[in-house]
């Protein structure tokens, strides 16, 4: 599974979160978890005060393809979408990547051609 987002340590457990500016931490898990609303089949919401969280880190994925460093901003069977951090336009153009907006550079690559992938916490 590829993370990119904020997690949060709360009562021992890590959860996928959002932290929101009234001081509350949004935290969200993939099954049934007790004290946590179902929002749609496979995502389940609780609202804690940030006061309670343990731990609030961001974490990324990351990876190298193609010789260069991307982050993995996505994945679909057996592609991942990578966003090129090298801020180098005639790089990206080299490579074939998708111009998103200015300085942001995306493709669809297939995971086997990825390597070194590794999550990186903030």
């Amino acid at each position: 599974m590829i993370r990119d987002g904020y997690v949060a340590r709360w009562l021992g457990r890590d959860f996928e979160a959002a932290p929101g500016a009234d001081g509350e931490i949004r935290l969200y898990a993939p099954e049934p978890t007790d004290g946590f609303e179902e929002l749609r089949p496979g995502r389940f919401r609780r609202v804690v005060p940030s006061s309670e969280v343990e731990d609030l880190r961001y974490v990324r994925t990351t990876c190298r393809w193609r010789g260069e460093h991307f982050i993995v901003v996505g994945e679909h069977e057996s592609w991942l979408r990578v966003e090129y951090t090298g801020g180098r336009a005639p790089v990206a153009e080299n490579l074939g990547l998708d111009r998103i907006d200015q300085g942001i550079w995306q493709a669809w690559a297939p995971r086997t051609e990825v390597e070194d992938i590794r999550e990186e916490l903030t």
